[in-house]
């Protein structure tokens, strides 16, 4: 029989929830009597609720994350109408820290903080009836070496499947205000040689993907060393994501980066702003030489995918402050960047610069600012259509050679600002939009607002289309590709055979 119910609405179905499987791990006696169900927020809530109470359960934990916060919402609604006898806790970061700014009020328990050992206390007080009288219950931090992993509740599909995500520390030293890392006390490590028995074991099942959720992968190296000795060591393929602070990468570290293979190893790199006033207002620390340095290493020297992070309405930053990070980025590496929207998180120390930088955000998930004293509301709304139609173009990869030229030897800022507002223009929307569809106004851009010469144009964007075997020719390139494909025959790419004729 199923008494509890661990559950959450993952934000899309390859994700997983590393949270649920600790919690499934330090059952215990219960463990017997609990499953674990995943869903997505894409589920439809009225069958979510259908297939939990199908259990029966007496118990049903609920992650509950900045994604899924309104969602959860309508499911505990749903769930406390038809089955008012069942016992609703919830857990993780969304109701971590207060305020609440959705409605849990129906939810029988409320877990603050990591629930690891907390979840299965509370659960077998329910059911000897000893539960206590407060609803919410904050928890101090588990002992991380002594807690079990939860590495073998992956299961065979999710192996195949989806990401699987691990860890060997938790916590962040740095004091980011928009980040509830900040908040940790200090960073703590799990039992590095339990850790590595646990990832051979999940090697030795197919295991592949490994998505590490540490804030900063590379603050220990002698941990970071060996988990990179860890990957070294098997055959390949396989796929390790990290999220590194920019500015340590001591030279034991670049070593063994570099011997990567292309397509194996992902940095996410937070970068946030270069602005040293705006990092200094969010209590972030910037070294810009070892940032420059760092990010060119990994550009010129190493096979890693490098994913660089920038946030858009940080207090004290301008537009053209944003435009300047931007511009020296791009300048630095070709690699991804991420245009983010500033989000305030309760309980992070962002809030302290509501009144001076006149902050106003959304009381909806996700939070994201709406304006301040130097952006306005029309600011915002245009950056989060830049941000989305640079994904599109920039970040896709689909337009490698061709974006490019939206700015030449300009500014890469003010030039992508110009086309973002213009194809918005087009489109009326940033969602639906086809490969075609986005290409031909990538080209029309090109060629009739920039006057580039349709021909040059033409002969980047069929390089950038035709990478990928089995693509068809797109219309508004046709009457361009027969040139091209003699060129390719030739074996001289249509760049060059254009570049020398203009």
């Amino acid at each position: 029989m199923t008494k509890i119910i661990l559950t959450t609405l993952n934000a899309r179905y390859a994700h997983t929830a590393i949270g649920l499987r600790y919690l499934y791990a330090n059952m215990q006696e219960l463990q017997e009597e609990t499953k674990i169900m995943e869903f997505s927020i894409n589920d439809a809530m009225q069958s979510v609720a259908e297939k939990l109470l199908a259990e029966s359960p007496e118990i049903l934990g609920i992650g509950v994350y900045i994604w899924n916060a309104l969602e959860v919402n309508e499911l505990i609604e749903i769930i406390k109408k038809v089955a008012p006898q069942t016992r609703i806790i919830l857990g993780g970061p969304e109701v971590s820290y207060r305020p609440y700014r959705v409605d849990f009020e129906r939810a029988d328990f409320i877990i603050e903080g990591e629930g690891d050992t907390a979840f299965y206390q509370l659960c077998k007080s329910i059911v000897a009836q000893t539960q206590p009288q407060e609803k919410i219950i904050k928890m101090t931090l588990p002992d991380l070496k002594s807690i079990e992993l939860p590495y073998a509740h992956y299961s065979d599909e999710d192996i195949q499947n989806r990401y699987i995500y691990v860890e060997i520390s938790r916590g962040c030293p740095f004091e980011c205000e928009f980040c509830l890392s900040s908040m940790d006390e200090k960073v703590r490590a799990f039992d590095l040689d339990k850790v590595l028995a646990a990832f051979e074991t999940l090697w030795q099942r197919g295991a592949r993907n490994f998505k590490f959720v540490d804030r900063t992968f590379n603050l220990n190296m002698k941990a970071a060393n060996r988990i990179l000795d860890f990957f070294l060591a098997k055959s390949e393929p396989y796929f390790a994501h990290f999220e590194v602070i920019p500015d340590h990468f001591p030279a034991s570290l670049r070593e063994k980066i570099a011997l990567f293979p292309h397509g194996a190893l992902q940095l996410e790199i937070g970068i946030q702003t270069l602005n040293l006033e705006v990092a200094n207002n969010i209590s972030r620390q910037l070294n810009l030489q070892k940032i420059n340095e760092n990010i060119s290493f990994l550009q010129t020297q190493t096979h890693a995918h490098i994913h660089l992070d920038l946030i858009v309405g940080l207090p004290g930053e301008s537009l053209e402050s944003f435009g300047a990070n931007l511009d020296a980025l791009v300048g630095m590496s070709s690699c991804e960047i991420q245009i983010g929207i500033l989000k305030k998180l309760s309980g992070t120390y962002i809030k302290r610069h509501d009144e001076e930088f006149k902050m106003v955000y959304s009381d909806k998930p996700p939070y994201d600012i709406l304006k301040n004293s130097l952006l306005s509301f029309e600011d915002i709304q245009i950056m989060k259509r830049f941000a989305r139609f640079w994904d599109l173009t920039y970040n896709s990869g689909n337009f490698k050679s061709s974006v490019v030229l939206l700015w030449g030897e300009g500014s890469v800022y003010h030039n992508f600002y110009d086309f973002s507002r213009w194809i918005y223009t087009q489109t009326d929307s940033t969602w639906k939009i086809s490969l075609e569809r986005l290409g031909e106004l990538l080209f029309d851009y090109l060629t009739q607002v920039q006057n580039i010469q349709p021909a040059f144009v033409a002969t980047k964007m069929l390089e950038d289309m035709m990478k990928l075997k089995g693509r068809a020719i797109p219309k508004y390139l046709k009457p361009y590709a027969e040139d091209f494909s003699t060129n390719a025959k030739e074996g001289t790419s249509g760049f060059n055979k254009r570049q020398n004729s203009l």
